[in-house]
């Protein structure tokens, strides 16, 4: 086992996006760390011992020696600020106002776009595709990710900012839940959402094993 300070708690069939969104966070910077299986379906996450350190019950959480924070988001911040660049890949743009846009899309997607989350789980997403046509409401949800994609991405790019950037992570995964299904994608969106897709640390979390059926 690696003595690694950091220990990330994901759930135990790896279909969490908030999830893959710490575990992304640390491979990019390129630290040691070990994975620790919560079984959701077993309440594993309301142990006595696991809600005293994730305080919430929620996967990811992240132990880092004798702090533990939960919430993907916040352990971006912290790795952040912990290994900042140029010793470490920076997971945030360096400007002001790109750092303020990464955080926004990050709240958006954690916030909003319900049905389609509701109508392509993730595990639609890491599992078989779903073939039952949205709802009105999630293809409502999927004109607005669409269209909040086209208007933030600039012309002919595959990331969000001048650099890589954990956003880039999230907003790719909530367009795997389109693609995956085979639903209608404007294509520099695709073409955005698939190139992402092929980062080594989206990768790395793709590889992990899950069950054959959900």
């Amino acid at each position: 086992m690696s003595d690694s300070p950091f220990v990330l708690y994901v759930d135990a069939r790896h279909v969490s996006p908030y999830a893959m969104s710490a575990f992304v966070a640390l491979t990019e910077k390129g630290v040691p760390f070990t994975t620790r299986l919560v079984d959701l379906r077993a309440a594993a996450h309301r142990a006595p011992d696991y809600l005293r350190d994730s305080l919430t019950g929620r996967v990811p959480t992240l132990s880092h020696a004798d702090f533990h924070l939960s919430e993907s988001s916040a352990i971006a911040e912290y790795l952040e600020e912990l290994l900042p660049a140029p010793g470490y890949r920076a997971l945030y743009p360096q400007g002001r106002q790109a750092r303020a846009r990464a955080r926004q899309i990050q709240a958006w997607l954690r916030s909003d776009l319900g049905a389609l989350r509701e109508a392509r789980p993730t595990t639609a997403v890491f599992g078989a595709p779903l073939t039952t046509p949205l709802t009105d409401a999630a293809h409502g949800d999927a004109e607005r990710l669409c269209a909040f994609v086209e208007a933030i991405l600039p012309v002919g790019a595959t990331q969000l900012f001048d650099e890589w950037s954990i956003a880039d992570t999230d907003l790719a995964l909530m367009l795997q839940r389109l693609l995956n299904s085979g639903d209608a994608t404007p294509s520099a969106v695709a073409a955005f959402a698939r190139a992402q897709w092929q980062r080594p640390s989206v990768q790395a979390w793709l590889a992990l094993p899950r069950p054959a059926q959900f």
